[in-house]
């Protein structure tokens, strides 16, 4: 079929909604990514000419570039329509070069959502590429290349083959390091607390120790603790001293910006970083919805900004007093400030359309696609909703100078609650009616010993928002990067918290000695500045990378002589190789631990590192159940005699029959429940604690 105009977009998908959208005058193909980019097999930077990358075609793009250059030939005029950010103008520029465009001819364009009415007016407003945006990428393509491919081979040659280094994965592994020494060196410390429980006309409530004599007072230990017990007559009534009323209001959180969805979707949904991205991608890039036609469900998923369109406040207002009234739309809408260092450069993440109500659409959508678009139509009607208004309550209670205090709080109107509810929602806790000088009854006190306790590890959400407060990384990268560490085996996730491994601690320790710029926030968060500063016009990029290099090349030559080589010593795994019957060691190797025999490289035995359960393999009857883990990393149970029985679950078998339909049970657990539930009937039960 004849056409006049070529769209070319990154991904198939998004190709397949926007030629929907256009008529049989245009065709739109996918580049699929970057088509150039520095070569694998060498630095691929000129140092001596101001740091000149020598760009190649990525290899098996040749057929992509092939067809990519036989459609625009057919076109009048050629759209480069690549994703609304560096990477995506980067993709735009190389696209350019190789297809031979005019630099005087405007056909960049970009939308932040992909909508019939956001793609065509992209189309009408075509612009010249951006520079600056361009020089930025280039800027931190370089930076990344000089650090990787200059420290990488120092691990390789002095710890192990195989490693890696980067700007922004080694401040991550520094920070998850940092905290391990924490925990290491956690002197807990003990501590008191006292709890009542009071009656005042029949109804109950709780109060805690708060001090004596007017003052706060905390506890250090049982004798403090047992002085203030003595002083309490448990048979005397208790003065009711202060009472404090006061109206509380809650403003609803920003729409989301790419770190907070991420952080949210993995306290709300259970997702990992690399799922929510992913998902996030098919909602933008577009979903069909039956007659409804294939549209792109959400905004551009990249992005640091909680700005909202007026288009979509005005539409997103609109529904609010349809669907909920007028007491529940925000008569003026809060004055959002982004944090400092954002780029603002798109809206927030949000619906396309407000209209698009999560439900209506749940037939059309996966189970995960629902989820996350739900999480994130809900925070951006939300966002722009009346505060929920507490009514709290706070009475002091005081006997022989000793004080203690009751907190009570009540919902008086849920506002922006009725559509997205807070992961830290209070639950209502509601006082019995006091006045001062009322007198209590002290039914019940309970003094209890607590320890202190260590910083948690980093959950994968709690370490992109360290990362984003400190200024290291920006949106695109939190994904790729905890993804490395993981792969390089520098940190292990267990129990969802990153625990660095022995590997992780050497090339840390490393890095931290003699490259101490690339492994301090502060200068990587500067860097990040600067580098965005490029993007804004304010630097030239050349003079960016020239004042990192010079010093670090410094700190290369010194680590080249004076790092000495760190031997990983394999252990002794404590049984023989059923091959050669040389004994088997414990080695580390890019996916972690596992068995290998000490006769390398003449016998090549290795086997994985499995926990057992001492469960008899439910199919077979004659293995054992053992825990391994999938290419993603994921836990699952299988028989030993694997491959002769292929019996796998991704629950955890618990060694007894159901005794409705006698298939292995499970141990299911979630955030809401613990049970134990049949394999294959409705038969469950729950997990006595």
């Amino acid at each position: 079929m004849a056409y006049k105009y070529l769209v070319i977009v990154e991904s198939p998908a998004k190709a397949k909604t926007i030629e929907k959208y256009l008529g049989r005058n245009y065709k739109v193909v996918a580049s699929l990514g970057h088509i150039r980019d520095l070569p694998k097999s060498r630095m691929g930077i000129d140092f001596e000419n101001n740091y000149e990358p020598d760009y190649i075609t990525i290899r098996g793009k040749g057929p992509v570039i092939k067809d990519l250059k036989k459609y625009a030939k057919k076109a009048e005029k050629v759209y480069l329509a690549a994703d609304p950010d560096r990477e995506g103008e980067a993709i735009a520029w190389h696209l350019s070069f190789l297809l031979g465009l005019r630099e005087d001819e405007k056909n960049r364009v970009v939308f932040n959502e992909i909508t019939k009415e956001a793609v065509k007016n992209a189309l009408k407003n075509p612009r010249d590429l951006d520079e600056n945006l361009i020089n930025s990428q280039q800027a931190r393509r370089v930076l990344d290349r000089i650090v990787g491919y200059q420290i990488s081979p120092l691990l390789w040659k002095k710890v192990k083959r195989g490693l890696s280094a980067g700007r922004v994965q080694s401040v991550a592994l520094k920070i998850i390091c940092d905290r391990e020494e924490e925990i290491k060196n956690f002197k807990p410390e003990e501590y008191w607390s006292i709890e009542g429980n009071f009656i005042k006309t029949r109804k109950k409530f709780k109060a805690n120790f708060y001090g004596v004599d007017g003052k706060k007072t905390s506890l250090s230990n049982k004798e403090e603790t047992d002085k203030i017990l003595d002083r309490i007559d448990k048979d005397e009534k208790w003065t009711i001293k202060k009472v404090t009323k006061k109206e509380r209001k809650r403003n609803p959180q920003n729409p989301f910006t790419t770190s907070s969805l991420q952080q949210e979707a993995a306290g709300k949904l259970n997702f990992r970083t690399r799922k929510t991205m992913m998902v996030a991608q098919q909602l933008y890039e577009g979903i069909s919805l039956g007659r409804g036609g294939t549209v792109g469900l959400i905004t551009y998923m990249r992005t640091d900004s909680t700005r909202l369109s007026e288009t979509a406040k005005a539409e997103a207002t609109q529904l609010i007093l349809e669907d909920y009234g007028e007491e529940y739309s925000a008569s003026k809408v809060r004055k959002v400030k982004n944090a400092e260092g954002a780029q603002d450069a798109h809206e927030a993440i949000r619906a396309t359309s407000a209209m698009r109500r999560p439900n209506d659409i749940k037939q059309y959508l996966s189970k995960d696609q629902y989820k996350l678009y739900n999480l994130i139509w809900s925070r951006f009607i939300a966002s722009l909703m009346k505060p929920a208004v507490y009514d709290t309550m706070r009475v002091d209670l005081e006997q022989n100078s000793v004080m203690f205090r009751a907190n009570g709080s009540s919902i008086k109107f849920d506002g922006y609650q009725v559509v997205y509810k807070d992961q830290s929602k209070e639950k209502d806790n509601i006082l019995p009616e006091m006045q001062e000088q009322d007198e209590v009854t002290l039914d019940k006190i309970d003094p209890e010993q607590h320890f202190t306790q260590p910083p948690a590890r980093y959950s994968e959400a709690s370490l992109i928002k360290t990362l984003e407060e400190n200024g290291v990384g920006r949106p695109s990268t939190y994904a790729p990067t905890l993804e490395t560490i993981q792969r390089r085996y520098y940190v292990a996730l267990k129990n969802k918290r990153f625990e660095p491994t022995e590997l992780g601690g050497i090339v840390n320790e490393m890095i931290k000695e003699f490259f101490p710029n690339i492994v301090d926030v502060h200068f990587t968060a500067k860097m990040e500045k600067d580098l965005d500063s490029v993007e804004e016009g304010k630097i030239e990029w050349v003079k960016i990378i020239d004042q990192f290099y010079n010093p670090f090349k410094e700190e290369v030559e010194k680590a080249e002589n004076e790092i000495e080589a760190v031997e990983i010593e394999d252990e002794p795994a404590g049984f023989d190789c059923e091959k050669c019957g040389h004994p088997m060691v414990i080695k580390i190797g890019r996916y972690g631990k596992f068995y290998a025999c000490s006769n390398f490289p003449d016998c090549r035995n290795t086997k994985p590192i499995v926990k057992k359960l001492e469960i008899t393999c439910p199919l077979c009857k004659k293995g054992e159940v053992v825990e391994r883990k999938s290419k993603k990393n994921r836990i699952f149970y299988g028989c030993d005699r694997y491959p002769e029985c292929e019996f796998t679950s991704w629950d955890k078998p618990i060694g007894r029959n159901c005794p409705k339909c006698d298939h292995f049970l499970v141990e299911k657990i979630t955030k809401k429940q613990s049970q134990v539930k049949c394999s294959n009937c409705d038969y469950a039960e729950d997990i006595q604690k």
